[in-house]
């Protein structure tokens, strides 16, 4: 495997991130979608590149009780060679502090190999969103991480 390097995202990616996007799912988000969620604060948005090139990237919002995968892609010709772990997993790194929270994502429900990874990863299925997906009303696997138990000594 050639080295990918995991990074911050900017505005600067947003067409890199698009053609990913367009490559990657039936109803791709906008431009205006990734704009905003780069632009906010409880945001972390990540990419894994190949030299200049994007591999894939992974959106996440936090909200009061859990960090939401809201959306995470890996370019066709990168797939199968652990970004998208490496992605999540850098994820987990960088919110350790914040330990409290757990992790939510939904995933299509045919999408097996997607579940099988968030499964690998500690995601376990809690509910189905259903007709959750508009280009085909199917329904999505509601997937948590829970947090890890705190580690403060004497409480």
């Amino acid at each position: 495997m050639t080295t990918i390097e995991l990074r911050r995202l900017g505005l600067a990616d947003l067409r890199a991130i698009e053609e990913i996007e367009r490559r990657s799912y039936p109803t791709p988000w906008s431009r205006s979608m990734f704009a905003g969620e780069l632009a906010k604060p409880a945001s972390v948005c990540l990419g894994a590149f190949e030299g200049d090139r994007m591999a894939g990237y992974m959106i996440i919002s936090r909200y009061v009780d859990a960090w939401h995968v809201m959306n995470i892609a890996v370019d066709p010709e990168f797939r199968r060679r652990g970004i998208a772990t490496a992605l999540l997993e850098q994820l987990f790194d960088l919110t350790e502090d914040e330990g409290r929270l757990g992790y939510t994502l939904e995933v299509r429900v045919s999408n097996v190999g997607a579940i099988k990874l968030y499964e690998r990863l500690g995601f376990r299925s809690r509910g189905v969103r259903r007709g959750y997906y508009t280009d085909n009303r199917e329904d999505a696997l509601i997937m948590w991480r829970d947090p890890e138990p705190a580690h403060d000594a004497g409480a």
